[in-house]
């Protein structure tokens, strides 16, 4: 039998990739947030039927359909811009769960995954980090998420609501018009070489496909009560090499440079444990110099087409 589901900010980049997941996985997907997109857009991401709406407006009582999941995958995903504008962070993230969760309530039997983040750890010194470790956020960003996951807790157990919580490391794929890898691109081709940091900084990369197919694997996990699980490949790469590494994909020959300055909210060394993961029968498919080589080529095809639209105009 058909199973119906939601997912939030279906429109993101998260988003697309986790409705395609379900897609694929027989569900009919029923999408809200931002954008417009025509039917045969919405059909290649596999949703059946779109509810326009912002974030900000979350409104899941007018959507008809009767659904027994929700992948609540709207919110803001931005360290920087939680600390430029930390009430529409709070809005975007917190509100957004809040309304979700108890929408959820309202309508029981029905379970909520939502896409959280690693930034609920912050500054921690033991690696690879567990999900039982302590969670200390050093950004408003990994504030309001572990605000989020203590409303998922609450809501669990005060009121039965299943919760899957997936906090997502550095995630990356074809799409994503963000965050390191995408400015990393544009400085690299204009061959502005000078990064924040020391190179030394390590991150955990997991694919947004792998990511995806994590959420629906949680899901399925997930019966009563809550579980979190970390979404990673439980490996870290160097900063430095993850930068040289996309310069030579998108063949400009350049010297990687560093100021030796960390941004505000930036941790220095991200690695995960996945045992728990793991033990859901997933594994991550797309190893990283796969996913790197395939989002520079995504990237140089981005540009290619903007250069001749822009040269069209002119």
């Amino acid at each position: 039998m058909e199973k119906t589901v939601l997912v939030t900010g279906g429109g993101g980049f998260i988003g697309r990739y986790v409705a395609k997941a379900l897609a694929n996985n027989g569900c009919r997907v029923i999408a809200i947030g931002r954008g417009r997109f025509d039917e045969l857009h919405l059909a290649s991401l596999g949703i059946a039927r779109w509810y326009e709406r912002d974030i900000s407006r979350l409104s899941l009582s007018e959507i008809r359909e009767d659904f027994t999941e929700v992948y609540h995958c709207a919110g803001s995903g931005s360290v920087a811009l939680s600390i430029a504008d930390p009430y529409s962070d709070f809005s975007n993230n917190v509100l957004t769960t809040r309304d979700v969760l108890e929408f959820a309530r309202e309508r029981s039997g029905v379970k909520v995954v939502l896409a959280s983040s690693a930034g609920v750890y912050g500054a921690t010194t033991s690696l690879p980090i567990g999900v039982d470790t302590i969670l200390n956020p050093v950004s408003p960003y990994g504030v309001n998420k572990s605000i989020c996951e203590t409303l998922c807790r609450q809501y669990s157990d005060h009121f039965g609501v299943p919760v899957a919580i997936v906090r997502l490391f550095s995630v990356y794929g074809v799409g994503l018009r963000k965050q390191l890898l995408w400015d990393a691109c544009h400085k690299i081709t204009n061959r502005d070489v000078m990064f924040f940091g020391t190179g030394e900084e390590t991150r955990d990369w997991i694919h947004v496909e792998d990511a995806a197919r994590l959420m629906v694997c949680a899901a399925e996990a997930t019966v009563s009560s809550t579980r979190i699980f970390n979404g990673a490949n439980g490996s870290s790469v160097r900063i430095r090499e993850v930068l040289q590494r996309l310069a030579k994909l998108l063949d400009v020959n350049v010297e990687i440079k560093f100021s030796g300055m960390s941004r505000p909210g930036d941790p220095i060394h991200y690695e995960a444990e996945v045992l728990g993961s793991l033990e859901l029968g997933w594994r991550p498919q797309v190893s990283f110099s796969d996913g790197l080589a395939q989002y520079a080529r995504w990237f140089k095809s981005e540009v290619g087409c903007h250069k001749e639209q822009q040269s069209v105009r002119g």
